[in-house]
């Protein structure tokens, strides 16, 4: 399947059916989608740092927490000084669509993963993301940008009245 690339929020897209983000080796989320992700699941926070924990996790691998009816593929792909390596990410996505694919996952969102604030090039991310799913079975939703999903106004409040 084809790899998209789209604006829109990443943790409301129907169909998205699990989630990846690119973390250090250390075990830490403090940076970019990361940060959300942690707020929204401490449990990811914590089983990630213990993954992480006497360097089990080293550059390329990937951490898949599952919970439910949730799934985070952690791509290591952050070296301890906090600089993100582009064969890491390579090794790490590549093994993400192949656990993705055995665990019949068939749609991953990610953000625009290891463009943060050290970051790699993004030409080059997405192109190398553009062709990692050809003849994959799983496809990738990049959010390239975020837009705030709207929310849907209730049925039986009037609409807000204009002012000028």
């Amino acid at each position: 399947m084809p790899t998209a690339f789209t604006k829109g929020d990443l943790f409301e897209t129907d169909g998205i059916q699990a989630y990846g983000f690119g973390g250090g080796i250390d075990g830490t989320m403090n940076v970019g989608v990361a940060i959300a992700m942690k707020k929204r699941w401490p449990e990811l926070a914590a089983a990630y740092a213990e993954r992480c924990k006497d360097g089990k996790l080293a550059l390329g691998d990937v951490f898949m927490w599952t919970n439910g009816e949730v799934t985070v593929f952690a791509l290591g792909i952050l070296t301890p000084d906090g600089k993100p390596k582009l064969s890491a990410l390579n090794t790490a996505a590549r093994k993400m669509l192949q656990l993705a694919s055995e665990a019949k996952i068939k749609r991953i969102g990610l953000p625009r993963i290891g463009t943060g604030p050290q970051s790699l090039d993004w030409t080059r991310v997405r192109k190398m993301l553009g062709e990692l799913t050809v003849g994959s079975t799983v496809r990738i939703d990049v959010f390239e940008q975020f837009a705030r999903a709207a929310k849907p106004e209730a049925a039986d409040e009037p609409p807000a009245a204009a002012t000028e």
